[in-house]
């Protein structure tokens, strides 16, 4: 018997394009949208809404629907929860999830996957449905990245790594040896952004590398949920930074739109680079 995927829908691209591989696979499936976010749903597709507050109904109604595998695929910010909405049965939950809200992300995402898990549903990653999204190492553009650009991200490798491990960001760009922008809880396209508008000028030599932008996960984390992203969107904030390309660690990070994203970098010439880690 298939099993069912409930898909926990956040913003972006992913849900969609998970919805898609199911639907061409004819495995069931639901989006579940958590109030307050408009899910892209260009398929038309049956869509749950759910509130925090009241997780346990939620486990609830996907057992109704026969769904028995979980994926949580884009971006959510953190709800401000309301204890006047707290159901009895889901107060029983959230005993282990609050304590989770004072964390950083990944110690916020553990708790969910536990709770999740604790339900009886098989969490796991987008990558179980589409491997595809996920490349392995490789330069996949026809821009190569000089020594001067391997350098720079052996050493953006490095700062990720660390801020990584006290649960911050996944991603950073170096210049020259010299850490311009680091990414924080506002997410790499406003690091991007920063970085055009103020630290553009912060590299020693005008005339010397450009810089690199590095994603990666954070060490440890559970890759099933928050795996790294990079699309057009990306490109687009990478070359308007004045970079010479974009470095993730092979087997990693996503691209979403891969044909769209290889073909923008080419457009602009930048290097895209799986780097192993």
């Amino acid at each position: 018997m298939t099993q069912g995927t409930a898909i926990i829908a956040g913003q972006g691209a992913l849900p969609g394009l998970l919805a898609r591989r199911l639907e061409a696979e004819g495995a069931p499936f639901v989006l579940a949208e958590m109030e307050g976010f408009v899910v892209e749903n260009p398929g038309g597709w049956p869509v749950e809404r759910f509130i925090v507050e009241r997780l346990a109904l939620l486990f609830d109604r996907l057992r109704d629907l026969g769904m028995t595998r979980v994926v949580f695929a884009g971006a959510v910010s953190r709800p401000a929860l309301d204890p006047g909405r707290i159901d009895p049965k889901s107060a029983m939950l959230l005993p282990a999830l609050i304590p989770a809200f004072q964390a950083g992300d990944d110690a916020l995402l553990r708790a969910v996957i536990g709770l999740f898990e604790d339900a009886g549903f098989d969490v796991v990653g987008a990558d179980a449905i589409a491997p595809e999204l996920v490349p392995g190492e490789g330069v996949l553009t026809p821009d190569q990245p000089s020594e001067d650009d391997r350098a720079d991200a052996a050493r953006a490798a490095q700062i990720v790594t660390a801020l990584g491990a006290i649960d911050v960001g996944q991603g950073a760009v170096v210049a020259q040896g010299l850490c311009l922008a680091v990414e924080t809880l506002p997410g790499t396209d406003a690091m991007l952004r920063w970085l055009a508008d103020v630290a553009g000028g912060c590299r020693a030599d005008a005339a010397g590398a450009k810089g690199v932008f590095y994603k990666a996960p954070k060490p440890g984390q559970d890759r099933r949920v928050d795996l790294p992203v990079i699309g057009p969107g990306t490109v687009a904030g990478v070359a308007r930074a004045g970079l010479a390309g974009i470095v993730i660690e092979a087997g990693g990070v996503m691209i979403l739109e891969r044909e769209a994203t290889l073909a923008a970098a080419q457009a602009e010439g930048l290097f895209i680079w799986a780097r192993l880690p």
